[in-house]
């Protein structure tokens, strides 16, 4: 079971309220620092181990910041994401570079950061060169196809987007070091939000067992592997929360078995957590605005799916609780929506909760990762802010609320006045 607690009271909401008006999401730095040792603690065993938070989950410098004080890297995507790295401090080879469909301007701001570059694509070898050159490290990310099966969030190897086949792996390599390159690495990434310790063990086996055939097939050794990310959280309060300790141990019972016997030790391991990193320890802060009864029961909240999108893109489970309601029984069933003019802007469907009525606090839990991240501006609505609790019980503002200026920012406004007079 898992249990689901928010850090401050309704009458703390209450204050901090009127500074900072809900919508907003709420993250718990000393939560997210703890975690952070025990997966370093967890990992720790490995040789050469880091972890390279993905930036993607909550791509705030503030949040980079402390990561990096606790010795975390980053995954990057995107030439942003690399600058947000750098923000943070973060450079060298503790960014490494994953992205997909990459532009030529993002290799060579990669390149300038001495990022660690994941390739994605046989052809990017050429066009990287092209465009940035090689650099000494080089890392391939491996899709193993049928041969492993993935989820409903990332989807099946075989028709996802990503990565290298066996054969093109063993081709790259030879190519990459005739072209130049003196070390390699060697990624996969085939599941998001995956609770089970034993795929993800399977996983490690499977790219320690192609680190090995590269080795025989090639002669290029690996400097590392990247076990990518994918260890989910535990959305609902009857989920088990994933062992680190478990995980680790089976990791390295495959290490041993594998990568000893073949001689490729110290093989150093790495991985790209973002979701079980902050996800558990950030929240949605919302109102209930209005209550509405017609064929269901609905309440609306001043937050919507511009704000936290996972439940209308894929049906995502997000807790909620009522601030000041935590003892009362569960009598009420509710849609929880917000205002977008999309009927599945909704956070709960059918979900039985304590009566609701307008002005009640609304937390949507394990909002810490992919939610902000993924907000947008359909409809014209504005994206929340982000607070972040400190260590000492303060509350500092970390991202402010949009405004209706920095939705109009982007307009041209010289072009529009020329185009109002010609427009009659």
């Amino acid at each position: 079971m898992s249990e689901k607690t928010f850090p401050l009271s309704k009458t703390e909401l209450e204050e901090l309220s009127k500074t900072y008006p809900t919508p907003f999401y709420l993250y718990d730095e000393k939560a997210i620092r703890n975690n952070a040792r025990e997966i370093i603690r967890a990992y720790g065993l490995f040789p050469g181990f880091k972890e390279h938070f993905a930036v993607k989950a909550l791509p705030n410098p503030f949040i980079l910041k402390i990561l990096a004080a606790e010795g975390f890297g980053a995954d990057c995507s995107s030439l942003p994401e690399l600058l947000l790295a750098e923000m943070a401090g973060i450079k060298g080879g503790d960014i490494m570079f994953s992205s997909n469909n990459t532009p030529a301007a993002e290799y060579r701001e990669a390149r300038r950061l001495g990022a660690v570059i994941n390739l994605d694509d046989f052809t990017h070898i050429e066009f990287m060169e092209k465009n940035a050159g090689i650099p000494e490290l080089v890392s391939c990310r491996y899709n193993p196809g049928p041969l492993k099966s993935g989820n409903a969030i990332i989807g099946k190897p075989e028709e996802a987007k990503y990565g290298f086949t066996r054969e093109q792996i063993l081709a790259a390599y030879p190519l990459l070091r005739d072209k130049g390159a003196k070390r390699f690495a060697l990624h996969t990434m085939v599941a998001s939000n995956e609770l089970s310790l034993d795929y993800h063990i399977e996983t490690a086996r499977m790219i320690f067992e192609l680190a090995v055939e590269i080795k025989e097939k090639t002669g290029i050794s690996m400097e590392f592997v990247n076990l990518g990310g994918g260890v989910g959280i535990p959305y609902r309060p009857e989920d088990k929360a994933v062992d680190y300790q478990g995980l680790a141990k089976g990791i390295e019972t495959a290490y041993r078995s594998i990568i000893v016997p073949a001689g490729l030790a110290p093989l150093g391991v790495r991985i790209e957590w973002g979701r079980t990193v902050t996800g558990p320890h950030g929240w949605l802060v919302t109102r209930a605005i209005h209550a509405k009864n017609i064929y269901r029961n609905f309440i609306g909240l001043d937050a919507c799916m511009a704000d936290l999108m996972r439940p209308a893109l894929y049906g995502a489970y997000h807790h909620i609780t009522v601030p000041g309601k935590e003892s009362e029984t569960f009598t009420e069933i509710f849609d929880v929506t917000g205002s977008l003019c999309e009927n599945n802007d909704k956070f709960a469907i059918r979900r039985t909760l304590p009566k609701i009525v307008p002005g009640d606090f609304v937390i949507l839990h394990d909002a810490g990762a992919h939610g902000r991240a993924m907000g947008f501006n359909y409809n014209g609505k504005l994206r929340c802010g982000e607070l972040l609790l400190r260590n000492n019980g303060s509350i500092v503002q970390i991202r402010r609320a949009e405004t209706a200026e920095d939705y109009f920012s982007t307009l041209d406004r010289d072009a529009l006045r020329d185009f109002n007079s010609s427009v009659r």
